[in-house]
């Protein structure tokens, strides 16, 4: 491993590059900032070696852009793209991004938005429940939506005009962009065609390996390739919140017990890893690679917080009844798999070049174990009686909506994989119990601010 080679006093230097290209996959001139592409280049050769080496990561980096090849072994929801203002992407914003892509690759230097657009709006017509109309105001946004995404990581530079003034009125408004080629490349470069495709799954890491069952078939068993198993166990180190045993099968619960598996991970990711019978957690202290912040700020990641203490409170109190237990929920990536393969548009699809279907589940069967359930109605009344406490410090938008309110904290908190969501209930994970005890501190207010208050008063002050 390289980074065992380089000094201690170029370590940190070393380990910002690791998580600046973990965290982004593409790195160019100006995105995520303009120091990241000459970091990532000074650190080129040992970062190759040892992505490849740990995660069977490849990383390409040229003059102007630094791409990450990662390897997917599940399917993760809670990790859309999102919008300048951070809204997440709907499906049409998806189909609008990957239709514009294709249109900046037939393109020259330059293109119009409106040009742009009527390309994406002449694609969109040949693919059934997609459609691009200049015409309707919520199209143009989702299509400016898109383009902005494109524009924030590079692959198109606005060089005259205004893309919102378009949204606003299209013949009114204009905006010309420059389209640097080689980022609209590095962007689009699937490990397999996708006309090649029948299910999502054959983009899953693994996918090969079900392909060859044939051997199996005839008697013979598949040897074990322990190095891609370590590798598997790597990867979702650096890729989940918490890695837990109950998700692993033995041969990774193996790998996840060796002390090198996450003490290479902490040397280079400079992650610190939080051990416990339950599982594995990479705590990023520098703030740098996670994509969420917990504890974080805003009102929903602080009610988040709060009921994170309540939960725990709830499943430890001695003095109430033992909750009932129930293993934890794993069909739903599979269930997202059906999504997905559901909008595949079966008609482009080239059937003497397509394989099976991958029909076996891209999970290893995980180890049964049982968790306490907290049910739906002590969490509503638990966040309600949140907003009586605390409530004059929260967005003023959740203040008469505390329902709302306990439904996206408990989003975050599943995203955290701190709960799993049941049919009447949350599960209270492992992880859940290192929020235990929070500390509630209210900062007061003077009357002469109070005067100005804001529409989102966020003031309150949450720690654990």
């Amino acid at each position: 491993m390289k980074a065992r080679e380089i000094s201690p006093l170029a370590l940190d230097s070393y380990q910002r590059a690791a998580r600046v290209i973990l965290s982004n996959h593409l790195v160019t001139q100006t995105y995520p900032d303009r120091i990241a592409l000459p970091l990532l280049r000074r650190w080129a050769t040992e970062l190759r070696d040892d992505l490849m080496t740990l995660f069977g990561y490849r990383l390409e980096v040229t003059e102007t852009t630094a791409r990450l090849f990662t390897v997917s072994d599940r399917l993760d929801a809670g990790t859309p793209a999102k919008t300048a203002t951070d809204r997440t992407f709907d499906r049409y914003r998806y189909a609008y991004l990957a239709l514009a892509l294709a249109a900046l690759g037939r393109a020259g230097n330059q293109i119009t938005l409106s040009e742009l657009a009527d390309h994406v709006a002449a694609d969109a017509a040949q693919v059934d429940g997609v459609d691009l109309s200049t015409e309707r105001a919520s199209d143009r946004d989702a299509f400016v939506d898109a383009v902005g995404w494109l524009a924030a990581r590079g692959a198109i530079a606005l060089a005259d005009g205004d893309a919102g003034g378009w949204a606003a009125n299209p013949d009114a408004g204009e905006a010309l962009y420059d389209i640097d080629r080689s980022v609209v490349i590095a962007l689009f470069r699937p490990s397999r065609a996708l006309q090649h495709l029948r299910s999502i799954r054959g983009l899953l890491a693994g996918a090969d390996a079900v392909a060859d069952d044939d051997t199996a078939e005839s008697g013979s068993t598949r040897p074990v390739d322990v190095k891609e198993t370590a590798r598997r166990v790597r990867r979702a180190l650096v890729e989940r919140p918490v890695v837990y045993a109950a998700d692993l099968d033995d041969r990774e619960l193996v790998q996840l017990a060796l002390p090198r598996t996450a003490a290479d991970v902490e040397l280079l990711t400079g992650l610190v890893a939080e051990r416990r019978e339950e599982g594995v957690a990479m705590i990023d202290t520098s703030g740098r690679l996670s994509d969420i912040r917990f504890p974080g700020t805003g009102t929903v990641a602080q009610v988040a917080l709060l009921l994170a203490g309540e939960i725990a409170d709830r499943v430890l109190d001695p003095d109430l009844p033992e909750p009932t237990r129930i293993p934890s929920p794993h069909n739903r990536v599979d269930h997202l798999i059906e999504q997905v393969d559901s909008a595949v548009p079966q008609s482009g699809i080239f059937d003497s070049l397509a394989g099976h279907d991958y029909a076996e589940p891209a999970d290893p069967a995980p180890t049964e174990r049982v968790f306490p359930v907290v049910e739906d109605e002590w969490i509503t009344d638990t966040v309600r009686t949140l907003t009586d406490r605390f409530g004059r410090t929260f967005a003023a938008g959740w203040q008469a909506d505390p329902d709302g309110l306990g439904r996206a904290a408990l989003v975050l908190l599943e995203r955290l994989r701190l709960t799993a969501a049941v049919p009447g209930g949350v599960l209270a994970l492992p992880a859940l119990a290192r929020y235990r005890g929070v500390v509630v501190t209210i900062r007061d207010r003077t009357p002469e601010i109070d005067l100005f208050q804001s529409s989102a008063n966020d003031s309150e002050e949450v720690t654990a």
